[in-house]
């Protein structure tokens, strides 16, 4: 009997328990309501990106599932917290639309390759994404005035950032197609 991939376990978690920090969000604002267990809740799921990176690199076990579902699991827990932040008016639409739209246009790109045996793992740009993408969430979640100027701030930031490491992704795949295509190369 083969054993499951404690790595590959940990991200399927991930995905598991989004319904879970999204409700806790829904919730967080309510009357009885906890911004910080939202918070909390939303930042230890994140925090198990970082865990099952560990053990998959620990252990010797990473995988193309992983490779490939890892980043989705992110990707869901962004955008579950993003579509509340806006349903509760705590974001305006136009960042978490930037934001979606450069997650759905990488993991598209990273779909079409995959075709092709072609694995794009994440980048310093991405993962440095990643991490102010959380940050800004996680001041959203938590700040009494989600319209202050250092959320704001911190938002634009996240934007920025996420734009930038989507246009770094599709550059280093222009540039390997170009030098695949050089004769002799």
């Amino acid at each position: 009997m083969r054993h499951p991939n404690l790595p590959n376990a940990v991200t399927v978690a991930r995905i598991a328990v989004v319904p879970l920090v999204t409700h806790a969000m829904l919730r967080a604002r309510e009357r009885g309501g906890s911004p910080a267990l939202a918070a909390a809740l939303f930042n230890a799921v994140g925090l198990s990106d970082v865990l099952d990176g560990h053990l998959a690199r620990s252990r010797d076990c990473e995988t193309d599932f992983g490779r490939v579902v890892d980043p989705l699991a992110d990707k869901a827990l962004i955008a579950g917290a993003l579509a509340v932040l806006v349903h509760q008016r705590r974001l305006a639409r136009w960042p978490a639309v930037a934001i979606l739209a450069r997650e759905l246009a990488v993991t598209g790109m990273r779909a079409v390759v995959g075709r092709s045996g072609i694995v794009v793992p994440a980048s310093r740009l991405g993962k440095r994404k990643t991490t102010l993408q959380f940050a800004a969430v996680t001041a959203l979640i938590l700040a009494p005035d989600p319209r202050a100027a250092w959320t704001r701030l911190l938002v634009h930031a996240a934007v920025l950032l996420t734009v930038a490491s989507g246009a770094e992704y599709f550059a280093r795949l222009d540039a390997s197609e170009r030098v695949e295509e050089r004769p002799g190369a």
